[in-house]
């Protein structure tokens, strides 16, 4: 097994000569487009470490995004994953099907939310997941529009796009986009003009009133939204918002689903965020943390909205691959064993109670937010007119870099420092990210 040890080392100035010496070769041949939070090229990884070519070893707090909740190097997934290798890399399910998407499936049905019968479609990415809880929910409904939220983030197809709400750099340059998308109002708190406790109730009824008089429910197929929105903030919506929705949804025929894809699999302390405040999605999209790194992904739902597709209708050629499908099960398999809900837990008090010790130190930060492993706080120039401070944001990243502590910056007004750690990852290890926050604080 790949036993990273489980200690930051500096032994070069960060990126060191092999990761330059490989950024060179990058710039020459991989497209511009494709952008790195910090070019520094990995050896190997586990636990809460990534170790580069030079040696360095970094404290891991993006987990690739919300991907490696297991650890980069999960022993289970390690173990499942190089088993199925041996046996065979791909028939295509849709040619001749293999046990392993049927057990993930099976899975899913037993972890996603509701008691209902639930049956499930595997696809390869998060993106691909919300084009297609998007094709089954018009399928089923026999409607066309879609409602999203403001500082929502579901991807980078043409689809996924329109219904992602920022700009720059997910759709700059890249429309026309695709039609019957329509964006409301979400229960973003620490924004909220009359304030976060009339927030939840507020927001819905706009949103609301925004549906039925602007699109028309009766023309509504689904309503798509991120139980905690990632990409534009890791905004909680305020409590209330997601119930009226789902009341809403439920009244008027739509297919209300969550995009669970950075939330789900034990991230905010429960195996999905929809959990927190008993919502019961229709439909489920699933990916990043299902199979410890392996690109898959799902649409888990009633079996009755999942089966109003025609036989073929659903597909691709990598949908459910056999060696991801080995490693989703290394990965839920590790999560049960360790309790990851109750790892991520233990992350949230240790890093909410750390970070609220620096914003009374730091006015800076004006907003600590999030549940579990899924933590971000948002900075901003003065903490009552609450101007976006996306400098300090930058300054930050960059100073926890070059002391060897990975972090990813995130948010509509790109002003929100967001923490990923791996859930397997040691209490010293996280306590030591943090020390090196709080000096990137007090030097900037």
């Amino acid at each position: 097994m790949n036993a990273v040890p489980q200690e930051r080392r500096i032994v070069t100035a960060i990126p060191g000569p092999k990761s330059q010496e490989l950024q060179a070769r990058r710039l020459d041949t991989v497209a511009g487009g494709v952008g790195s939070t910090l070019p520094v090229f990995t050896k190997r990884a586990g636990g809460g470490i990534i170790e580069d070519v030079d040696g360095n070893r970094l404290i891991d707090f993006g987990s690739g995004i919300a991907v490696t909740s297991v650890g980069a190097s999960a022993e289970a997934v390690v173990r499942r994953a190089a088993a199925q290798l041996q046996d065979f890399t791909h028939t295509c399910f849709m040619v001749t099907p293999y046990e392993g998407y049927v057990e993930v499936c099976e899975a899913l049905a037993e972890l996603t939310p509701g008691d209902h019968a639930k049956k499930s479609a595997l696809f390869n990415s998060g993106a691909e997941a919300v084009e297609n809880a998007v094709k089954i929910a018009r399928s089923y409904t026999k409607r066309q529009a879609v409602v999203v939220f403001d500082h929502g983030y579901h991807g980078r197809t043409n689809l996924t796009m329109g219904m992602t709400a920022k700009n720059m750099p997910y759709k700059q340059g890249f429309g026309p986009f695709a039609p019957e998308v329509y964006r409301v109002p979400v229960a973003y708190g620490y924004r909220w003009p009359t304030g976060a406790e009339n927030c939840g109730p507020e927001a819905a009824a706009q949103a609301i009133d925004n549906i039925t008089k602007q699109i028309g429910a009766d023309n509504v197929a689904a309503i798509v939204i991120e139980p905690v929105l990632g990409e534009g903030g890791f905004i909680e919506p305020a409590k209330g918002f997601l119930p009226a929705i789902v009341k809403f949804a439920n009244d008027n025929g739509i297919v209300f689903v969550a995009d669970e894809i950075q939330s789900g699999f034990c991230r905010t302390g429960q195996w999905f965020a929809c959990e927190d405040e008993g919502v019961v999605p229709d439909l489920i999209t699933t990916a990043k943390g299902i199979a410890g790194g392996l690109p898959l992904a799902a649409v888990t739902g009633r079996a009755e909205i999942m089966d109003s597709v025609h036989g073929g209708g659903l597909g691709g050629t990598y949908g459910g691959n056999p060696v991801a499908c080995a490693a989703a099960l290394g990965s839920i398999e590790t999560m049960k064993e360790l309790d990851l809900n109750a790892k991520a837990k233990r992350i949230e008090e240790v890093m909410k109670a750390r970070l609220t010790a620096m914003q009374e130190k730091f006015p800076a930060i004006g907003d600590i937010r999030g549940r579990g492993a899924m933590i971000a706080i948002e900075l901003v120039k003065d903490p009552v007119t609450k101007e976006p401070y996306a400098e300090a944001a930058a300054a930050l990243a960059k100073a926890c870099h070059a002391e060897g502590v990975l972090v990813l910056t995130c948010g509509t007004y790109g002003n929100v420092l967001r923490f990923l750690p791996p859930l397997v990852m040691g209490e010293d290890l996280l306590n030591e990210g943090l020390d090196i926050i709080e000096n990137a604080f007090a030097q900037i």
